[in-house]
C-alpha cells in the first residue's frame, strides 16, 4: 500500500505533512444508497440499483502535493475528482483501482474559437485505489504517474498541430505542450502487479510499474512523438493517427489469458471529421503484452443514437467508455452518451478480425467509417447482445465511464464528475475560484436479472 495507509511500505514516495492522513484514509461524504427499493420479483425481470457510495471533498492541491510535493501551486478551489475514468476490481470485496483523466479541463470560446483550458496545469494523472464502505468511498492508495526520473507526466497536450493547444483557466494565456502528458482513461492490473492504461492523446497504450512509473508507451506508427521522459514505441496501426481529438482510446479490458482489448471512444475521422462524426462504426484492438504488438482488430457498430439515448439525435455523441472482459473472448461493451448508457455483450471471433485489411489503409474509399451498412461491404462487424439499458434503471448517474463485474449478476459503475467543472466563462468566479457543478463521484451497484450475463 501507499503512505496513505498506516504501516504501508510498498510505495517509495512520502506524503507531505500538509496532507492529513485521516482526510485521505477516510475520505468520504455521507449519503444514502440511491435507486428504487427492492420489489418482489424484480431480480428476475429488471436490473435495479442495490447500493451506492460517494467520494468526499478533498482539496486537489493537498492531494497532489502530498504525492508530488510542490506540483500544484494553486488548485483554484478544485477538489479531487475525475477518478471515474475507469474502475477495476482490486481483489478484496469493495476495493477497486481507478484512474483519473488528465485533470480539470474545460472549454471557453474566444473570438468564436473554443480553447482548451487547464486550470490546474501541475496536476498529474493518478491511479487511485478506493474502498466502498457503506455509503462512503475511501481512498486507500494513490500512485502519481511519472516518468523514469520521477517527474510528473502531467495531463497537458502532447503535440502542437495535432492536439489542442493548452490554456490557463481563463483561456487568456497559452501553456506549453508536454510530450510526457497523458489523458489516461481505462485501467487494468496485470498478474505481475503492473498496470496497463489507455490514453486519448496518442491514442496510446501505457504500461506502468506497480509504483506508477511509465515503463513503455505504445503509440501509432508515424506519430513521431519526441522528447518524452519514458520509452515511446510505435507499435500500433498507423490508421489510429486519424483518431478524433479527445476521442482516442477510452475502454480497456484484460482477457483471461492476459491479452488486452482497447476500444476507440469514437469512430476515426476518415477521410475527415465530418465522416467520423456521422459514423456509427468504431474499432477495437487486441494487444499481446508478450508479443508487444496488436494481434487483431474488430469493427464495432453502435446502435442508433436515438436507441441509446432517446433524448439525443446527434450521432457524434455516441461513445464507448468501458469494456470489460467476461472470459477469453467475450466482452461487455458500454455504449453511451453523457446522459444514457447501454451495455452490450460481444464475442471476439477469429472471423471478425480485420487487422491489416484494406480498412487499415487511410486512402481506402469509401472508408470503413463511411459505410452505411458495413456488413453489405463484407465487413465482419462484431455481433452483440443487449445486456442492460442503464437508462431504464432508476438511480444510475449520468456520464458512466467505468464498469466492473463484481459478482455473478452484480456490476459496479462509476461516473466521471469532471472535477466539478463546467465549460464556459462561468466555470470560475471573479477571484478565479471554481464554481462547483455539485456533481459528485459516485460508485453505484446494479443487480442484473437472472440470465443477463
Amino acid at each position: 500500500m501507499s503512505p496513505l495507509v498506516p504501516g504501508s511500505r510498498r510505495v517509495r514516495r512520502t506524503v507531505a505533512a500538509g496532507v492529513p492522513l485521516a482526510a485521505l484514509a477516510a475520505l468520504a461524504v455521507a449519503g444514502t444508497a440511491t435507486g428504487a427499493p427492492a420489489v418482489p420479483g424484480t431480480a428476475h425481470g429488471a436490473a435495479e440499483v442495490i447500493g451506492g457510495a460517494t467520494l468526499g471533498d478533498l482539496p486537489l492541491g493537498d492531494f497532489s502535493n502530498g504525492l508530488l510535493p510542490g506540483s500544484v501551486a494553486d488548485d483554484r478551489g478544485v477538489d479531487l475528482g475525475g477518478i471515474g475514468s475507469d474502475i477495476y476490481p482490486a481483489g478484496r470485496r469493495g476495493e477497486f483501482w481507478t484512474v483519473t483523466d488528465r485533470g480539470p479541463n474545460g472549454q471557453i470560446k474566444v473570438d468564436g474559437t473554443k480553447r482548451r483550458t487547464f486550470p490546474v496545469p501541475g496536476f498529474d494523472p493518478t491511479i487511485v485505489k478506493i474502498r466502498v464502505t457503506g455509503d462512503r468511498v475511501k481512498v486507500l492508495d494513490a500512485l502519481p504517474i511519472t516518468t523514469r526520473s520521477g517527474k510528473a507526466v502531467t495531463g497537458l497536450s502532447n503535440q502542437e498541430g495535432r492536439d489542442e493547444k493548452p490554456y490557463t483557466y481563463d483561456a487568456r494565456s497559452p501553456l506549453s505542450f508536454d510530450p510526457d502528458g497523458l489523458d489516461t482513461e481505462g485501467i487494468v492490473r496485470a498478474a505481475d502487479g503492473t498496470f496497463w492504461l489507455v490514453d486519448e492523446y496518442g491514442p496510446s497504450l501505457v504500461h506502468v510499474s506497480a509504483h506508477g512509473t511509465v515503463l513503455t508507451r505504445y503509440v501509432p506508427k508515424g506519430l513521431g512523438l519526441k522528447g518524452a521522459g519514458y520509452p515511446v514505441v510505435e507499435a500500433l496501426p498507423s490508421v489510429l493517427l486519424h483518431r478524433k481529438i479527445n476521442r482516442g482510446f477510452e475502454g480497456l479490458a484484460q482477457l483471461s489469458n492476459g491479452e488486452l482489448v482497447m476500444a476507440l471512444q469514437s469512430p476515426l475521422s476518415l477521410p475527415d471529421g465530418a465522416a467520423g462524426d456521422a459514423s456509427r462504426t468504431t474499432r477495437l484492438f487486441r494487444f499481446s503484452p508478450k508479443k508487444k504488438a496488436v494481434t487483431a482488430e474488430y469493427a464495432y457498430r453502435f446502435d442508433a443514437v436515438g436507441d441509446v439515448d432517446p433524448g439525443e439525435d446527434d450521432t457524434s455523441e455516441l461513445k464507448i467508455s468501458s469494456v470489460v472482459a467476461l472470459g477469453r473472448d467475450r466482452l461487455l461493451v458500454e455504449e453511451r452518451t453523457d446522459k444514457a448508457a447501454r451495455l452490450q455483450e460481444v464475442r471476439l471471433t477469429r472471423g471478425a478480425d480485420i487487422l491489416g485489411d484494406r480498412w487499415d489503409d487511410a486512402t481506402t474509399s469509401p472508408s470503413l467509417e463511411q459505410l452505411d451498412d458495413p456488413a453489405a461491404a463484407e465487413v465482419p462487424v462484431l455481433g452483440k447482445r443487449l445486456v442492460v439499458d442503464l437508462n431504464t434503471v432508476d438511480g444510475v448517474q449520468d456520464k458512466i465511464e467505468g464498469v466492473a463485474v463484481v459478482g455473478h449478476r452484480t456490476l459496479a459503475l462509476i461516473n466521471d464528475n469532471d472535477f466539478g467543472m463546467t465549460d464556459g466563462t462561468g466555470a470560475f468566479d471573479t477571484n478565479g475560484r471554481l464554481v462547483d457543478s455539485g456533481i459528485e463521484t459516485r460508485v453505484t451497484y446494479v443487480k442484473l436479472p437472472k440470465g443477463a450475463l
